[in-house]
């Protein structure tokens, strides 16, 4: 006869588990709820972080001030804002209109230039093939069209979002402690000392990454300009500034300069072509190759690699605004990276941590 053998039961879930539980749940969802606000707030945490980018700017340039003037904060902050405007309102006032006369001989030459090199490029098969190809790739004019309505709508919003990140980083450069130092105080006691450890390391990353690149964008157009008019292409200090401004934006702002003004170069014949792109290969090597390693080495390094693959995937997950600003927040995800690693590198066994 055999005899049930009846399995041990479980003891029901204390109050403690069920606890414990409900509250890792709640946690979760909060996680999850923050995530999506964030997500939909992500335009605007852009125009937080450009406001806060151009008011270290000012900042820093006002410190450098302080220091070598010995001005009050006050002062040297409003010199820092004052400097900038007077530099820019001299040289429109000196090279205004010809610079505008250059903007104007630009826009006017383009599309002869356009159809000179098409006119080239249809001389030879290979030209021909090109076109054609390009040609099945092209917008229509309905397309056209309409990418000129979207970003002439988006004028108005790109001018109202700039004005918001100047006055922001305007209150931001006067009283940085203020919000620094608020937002540290709503942590618990015992994060505070961390955090204050974490945005001083952001802001010296950020400081070094703003450096160097100005060294870089200050030589790109000096010596594009200079190499273009050597070339005697028209609009040589037009384009050297755009191309300057556009070394902000690594890679894609080489080719939004470089793309015309080898057209135009073509525009005015094969000989002046073939130079201008040995000038803008040479500036581009040379500002790569020995003036950013020169910088880089005082001010910080950045990996090209990553600095590529950053700018890719802020254009597809945050549009343009995120292309602009994708360098200097990888500059500070990698400051926060070697922030973490050196913790664990202090708590680790091997080194005594």
């Amino acid at each position: 006869m055999t005899i049930p053998v009846t399995p041990p039961s479980l003891p029901p879930p204390s109050l403690d588990d069920s606890g414990r539980w409900f509250r890792r749940t709640l946690a979760v969802m909060a996680g999850a709820a923050l995530a999506l606000i964030l997500w939909q707030l992500q335009q605007l945490l852009l125009v937080l972080f450009a406001a806060a980018l151009v008011g270290l700017m000012l900042s820093e340039f006002a410190a450098l001030l302080q220091r070598r003037l010995r001005l009050p904060f006050a002062l040297a902050l409003a010199a820092a804002i004052l400097i900038p405007l007077a530099i820019l309102a001299l040289v429109f006032g000196l090279f205004g209109s010809l610079m505008v006369e250059q903007f104007l001989l630009l826009a006017e030459r383009f599309p002869e230039a356009v159809n000179s090199v098409e006119a080239l490029a249809r001389g030879n098969p290979i030209g021909r093939e090109v076109l054609a190809r390009i040609g099945a790739f092209a917008p229509s004019m309905p397309q056209v069209a309409g990418i000129l309505q979207g970003a002439l709508s988006n004028v108005g919003s790109a001018f109202t979002g700039l004005a918001v990140v100047l006055v922001a980083a305007l209150y931001l450069a006067a009283q940085p402690r203020l919000y620094v130092d608020g937002l540290i105080a709503m942590l618990p006691a015992a994060a505070q000392p961390r955090a204050a450890e974490t945005v001083a390391a952001v802001r010296d990353a950020l400081t070094a990454w703003l450096k160097g690149q100005a060294i870089g964008m200050a030589f790109v157009a000096g010596g594009t300009s200079a190499g273009l008019a050597l070339v005697g292409l028209p609009s040589p200090l037009a384009i050297g500034l755009v191309a300057g401004l556009c070394e902000f934006v690594p890679y894609l702002g080489v080719v939004l300069v470089s793309v015309p003004t080898v057209i135009l170069g073509f525009g005015q014949g094969v000989e002046s072509g073939i130079f201008t792109i040995v000038v803008l290969v040479v500036v581009q090597q040379l500002q790569g190759n020995v003036v950013m390693p020169i910088a880089q080495s005082r001010f910080g390094d950045l990996p090209p690699v990553l600095t590529l693959f950053s700018l890719i995937a802020a254009g597809t997950l945050l549009g343009p605004l995120g292309v602009v600003l994708a360098v200097p927040m990888t500059v500070v995800g990698m400051a926060l990276l070697k922030l973490r690693l050196a913790e664990l590198g202090r708590r680790s066994p091997l080194t005594g941590g």
